[in-house]
């Protein structure tokens, strides 16, 4: 089961009924032929070390994120990327650009379209010629004001079955529920009312995969984000695809076997377009979706890149307490398969998820984290639990503002300390994530929570592109400050091989209050030591044997020591 064709088989048959996995096949096999016909040029595959380098550092951003009078937002952003960030960023996650009727996008009412506020595919493509390009797939639901699920309302074919339909007195308890919302929704047809499955809200319907033509109708979207310009595709809330009655409905094997299904026709006519899957679950169960190495295509077969999830609560934990040690313990054990990297990061449009935490930090360490937040001004997001009651899920806050007493500012302080989170995400072994507001040290905004009534809208605001670039203009400003020392890293680190997603990497337990990451380039002609101090006390270390130059050149290393201020962070370069 070696090459495309055997595997794309192979994960019908794992999912379907014979009848239905042929029928599929056969419409799959027509698929692949017309797309080689179109587009040729896209049949080539590297390894995955040689898709992704250390020169890879993806911003996640709204497509409306920067907005100016009179222009569609894709124009502002472009302008935006190409002014600021054109020299240390090389891809960009474009949050769901697509029309839609809640969530901020995530409620997709026309996978195919662009939203005309934000501009048109040329726009995405345009984009596309300078950076490498995520899109979103939010295929687990659909909006409900789709053409699909409208046409499901009035009974009409082949809707019928697109969506699914339980029976509100069937017991679902053993179903793990992301949110502490109701997992039916009654929905009035042509045919009465029925209920339907909504795992995240009641304006987005999931889709029945059990359905083949549903199945079909989501690769012709994939295929299409492709001939777009997607290189990374986006997997969103694929843990909760396929949906077993009598299971807690998360990570089934057939959703896994969906995923495998769809690598598979990648690599049968886009082999470079890689895979990413957005599971904010433990860290074994996030790291499942790497699935298995193909010698042959130089990558997994399932995701290439998974979300690292941890990282950002870890993170968190080991600014409050000032002690990196539960941080370092964690990152030692990180190892991605061949063919597959994590996708580091700590911030994002959504809340910061706990529960990948659960297990590593205690449920103490867990509770600070949350007190934290309600005193910076955050919100608490909570799932709900098989035994009714509910637990926390995530912490609705800007990551500066959780690090950061809003109402003590002190730039000092605060900028070292928030750039000195953003040091570990750019040292670790993967890609960077890097959320918009993380670029600027956002702070949460009240008025969009105010506005929305949605905890998440803190951490969503939206620029008007002239006032964020009158803050980026002023020297004084807090925003200018990150701004030019997050530059500052990005700059370093995409000027050293040792960043390599793949170049090996080593925790060191120098110090409690260190964090200490030696990277190692391919090649291992390149050694870079990261240093962090996650405290606010000076500390001084002795340093490995051997001769070291900071390439951030903000600390002096003398008879092989070295003092870290409060929040300090020192790149060292051996040799």
């Amino acid at each position: 089961m070696t090459s495309p064709r055997d595997r794309i088989r192979h994960w019908l048959r794992a999912i379907y009924p014979e009848p239905q996995a042929r029928w599929l096949e056969d419409a799959i096999t027509q698929r692949i032929t017309a797309f080689h016909a179109k587009h040729p040029e896209k049949h080539v595959n590297h390894p995955l070390h040689a898709i992704l380098t250390h020169q890879d550092a993806i911003l996640i951003t709204y497509g409306d994120q920067f907005r100016q009078p009179g222009q569609p937002h894709l124009h502002t952003l472009a302008r935006f990327l190409n002014t600021h960030l054109r020299d240390v960023i090389d891809g960009v996650h474009i949050l769901p650009f697509y029309p839609y009727s809640s969530d901020d996008g995530f409620s997709v009412i026309d996978y195919k379209r662009v939203d005309p506020a934000l501009g048109d595919w040329e726009d995405i493509r345009r984009l596309g010629q300078r950076y490498r390009l995520m899109f979103d797939a939010v295929i687990n639901h659909i909006s409900r004001e789709s053409a699909w699920f409208q046409g499901f309302l009035r009974g009409e074919e082949p809707y019928r079955d697109y969506f699914i339909v339980v029976d509100p007195d069937v017991d679902l308890s053993q179903v793990v529920r992301p949110r502490a919302l109701p997992l039916l929704t009654p929905v009035e047809t042509t045919e009465g009312v029925k209920y339907v499955w909504t795992t995240f809200s009641a304006d987005q319907i999931d889709l029945n995969y059990a359905n083949p033509r549903v199945a079909l109708d989501i690769i012709d979207v994939l295929l299409f984000y492709i001939e777009q310009g997607a290189q990374i595709i986006r997997l969103d809330a694929i843990a909760y695809l396929w949906k077993e009655i009598g299971t807690p409905c998360i990570h089934l094997p057939q959703t896994h076997a969906m995923v495998k299904l769809w690598r598979a026709i990648f690599d049968a006519v886009a082999p470079d377009v890689l895979i990413i899957t957005e599971t904010n679950v433990p860290h074994a169960e996030n790291i499942s979706y790497f699935g298995d190495y193909l010698p042959e295509m130089g990558k997994t077969d399932e995701a290439q890149l998974v979300y690292n999830f941890t990282l950002a609560p870890l993170t968190l934990h080991a600014f409050l307490a000032e002690d990196a040690t539960t941080l370092s313990q964690w990152a030692a054990g990180l190892q991605a398969p061949p063919g597959a990297t994590f996708f580091n990061f700590i911030a994002s449009h959504d809340g910061i998820g706990v529960r990948p935490a659960e297990g590593i930090l205690t449920p103490a360490e867990m509770q600070a984290l949350v007190e934290r937040t309600l005193a910076h001004g955050g919100q608490v997001g909570y799932k709900a639990n098989p035994d009714g009651g509910k637990s926390v899920y995530e912490l609705n806050i800007t990551l500066y503002d959780f690090l950061n007493d809003p109402q003590r500012p002190d730039p000092t302080i605060d900028v070292a300390r928030f750039l000195a989170s953003q040091s570990i995400l750019l040292a670790l072994a993967g890609v960077p994530g890097i959320y918009v507001h993380s670029l600027f040290g956002s702070r949460n905004c009240h008025a969009c929570y105010q506005q929305t009534g949605r905890a998440r809208s803190l951490n969503r605001e939206k620029f008007h592109l002239a006032a964020i670039e009158a803050r980026l203009a002023d020297e004084t400003s807090h925003q200018r400050q990150v701004f030019e020392g997050y530059r500052r890293m990005l700059a370093v680190r995409r000027a050293h091989p040792a960043f390599h997603p793949f170049g090996a990497q080593a925790v060191l337990h120098l110090n409690p209050a260190i964090f200490a990451l030696r990277r190692t380039s391919l090649a291992g002609d390149e050694h870079i030591l990261c240093l962090t101090n996650v405290s606010a006390r000076s500390q001084t270390l002795t340093l490995p044997p051997g001769r070291w130059r900071d390439l951030l050149g903000g600390a002096a290393v003398h008879s092989g020591q070295i003092t870290l201020p409060g929040y300090g962070v020192a790149w060292l370069r051996g040799g």
